[in-house]
């Protein structure tokens, strides 16, 4: 990595992250002094309709490659939501995301929501809510609930290897990935019929008692690519209109079939070009055949900028249907981590950082504020935040106070240090060595085929053998 890249652990006082966030261009809000007590930011209640959330803290789906192969949880699953629980968050964004059939599996461990897995996908909310009973916070509130419904299209992969189902065929990802693109593009009719799927999805999801389901639409699945399909011919390609016709569909049906389920949306608000490794291993952009690139919805169409025209439209369709919860995130963990994920350590299919990680992470704050300024009257979540680490609260605050998010949403610091919202409301010292350092060990053991997990970091897995497993694949990718 580039030497200039600090390590956010050697940046030890408040003065010491000012300076060199300066230096790097990474423009942040930054408390110098958390406050504790009910005055605190991070501690004022949200007002959602008619439900009071107590702080603003939420989970963002965590997904552990571990469930069984017909799409139940297992002790490991129930493990993680129980960690989610006592992290005293107020609102838990989706858990984790399910499938809402077995072709749109991720991984052949993803959960699967059907009539046969719906009690134990409900049993992991009762878990989740029994932690969070114990968590440090608790006053007797009650966490507000998501179910995060998916279908991974052209990175499903139900039985090991991808089995992609695309919408259009991609001049760069369809090679990337070795996409058949005439046999993986699926039909109006096959979209259609995978409307009912959702809407049968959220009627179960609301039988197994969660308040919302998000309707996902981030890091290239297949609602983040509908937004791009301006070469589909169709009803649904071409015009933003017939590309959001996914959406409105399913929404429509919900609505119908399960009425009193709330509807969320998490969004990749922009998208860059694929990138690829350098000959150093640093991340560089491919180049377009065209010399433009139009498939980055929040792109400015060059591959490397962004243009949040359309993502503003979306946000105003989004109020139009009634729906008031939007999770902001950017990019895919698949073709541009970087901008999605801001780690110092890649995972090892992945590239070194092409630029500070610090300024990915102020990137998604500046966007997630210029689209709450655009549309106030929606709850937003913001991501990229663990990157942060010891000064995730500080940074977190100062969103709050000025009213650029709604929420702080974390996902990789909960897998090693759940309790972090817990102790940052409870005005605790941080729990350093708890603390992600983004080495990617949890996104690196289930490109292997492994289930994910803080390996570095929680004892719990570092008891178990992929711990070995996955040390010496690591060092047999280093040694060449």
């Amino acid at each position: 990595m580039p030497l200039t890249y600090r390590r956010v652990a050697q940046l030890r006082t408040p003065q010491d992250f000012r300076n060199y966030t300066v230096a790097i261009g990474a423009d942040f809000p930054f408390d110098d002094d958390l406050a504790v007590g009910d005055d605190a930011p991070l501690a004022q209640p949200y007002s959602y309709k008619d439900i009071r959330l107590n702080n603003r803290f939420c989970i963002l789906p965590m997904e552990g490659w571990d469930g069984t192969p017909d799409g139940h949880p297992t002790e490991l699953t129930r493990r993680r939501w129980e960690r989610f629980g006592l992290s005293g968050a107020a609102l838990i964004w989706g858990g984790e995301a399910v499938a809402v059939r077995h072709d749109g599996r991720a991984n052949p461990n993803q959960l699967l929501l059907n009539e046969t897995t719906v009690s134990s996908i409900a049993g992991l909310r009762d878990s989740l809510l029994r932690a969070h009973r114990q968590a440090a916070t608790y006053a007797g509130d009650v966490p507000f609930i998501g179910l995060q419904l998916t279908h991974s299209g052209r990175f499903a992969r139900p039985s090991g290897g991808l089995e992609p189902r695309t919408l259009y065929r991609h001049p760069l990802l369809d090679r990337k990935f070795h996409v058949n693109a005439e046999r993986a593009i699926l039909s109006d009719d096959e979209i259609d019929r995978l409307v009912e799927d959702f809407i049968v999805a959220a009627v179960l999801a609301q039988q197994a008692g969660f308040d919302f389901v998000d309707i996902k639409h981030c890091h290239g699945y297949l609602g983040h690519e509908f937004l791009t399909a301006i070469d589909r011919d169709g009803k649904y390609g071409g015009s933003f209109e017939n590309r959001t016709r996914f959406l409105r569909n399913i929404v429509a049906g919900i609505r119908s079939a399960a009425p009193g389920l709330d509807i969320g949306v998490r969004l990749s608000a922009f998208d860059w070009i694929p990138f690829r490794p350098g000959p150093d291993g640093t991340g560089e952009p491919e180049t377009p055949d065209s010399g433009r690139y139009p498939y980055a919805f929040g792109g400015d169409g060059g591959g490397l900028g962004i243009d949040l025209t359309e993502p503003k439209r979306f946000l105003d369709l989004l109020l139009e249907l009634d729906i008031h919860l939007v999770n902001i995130t950017a990019g895919s963990p698949y073709y541009v981590p970087h901008i999605q994920r801001p780690a110092l350590f890649p995972p090892s299919d992945g590239y070194q950082p092409p630029e500070d990680p610090l300024l990915g992470v102020a990137r998604q704050i500046r966007v997630t504020a210029q689209l709450k300024q655009h549309r106030p009257e929606l709850l937003f979540v913001g991501s990229g935040y663990s990157y942060l680490q010891e000064w995730l609260p500080n940074v977190g605050q100062a969103v709050i106070r000025a009213g650029i998010a709604d929420f702080i949403g974390l996902g990789r610091m909960v897998l090693t240090y759940p309790e972090m919202p817990a102790d940052v409301l409870a005005g605790q010292p941080l729990r350093r060595k708890q603390i992600c350092r983004t080495f990617s060990d949890c996104t690196t053991a289930p490109r292997k085929g492994m289930v994910s997990g803080c390996f570095p970091l929680d004892d719990f897995y570092k008891q178990r053998p992929e711990y070995d497993q996955l040390a010496a694949l690591k060092k047999t990718e280093k040694d060449g």
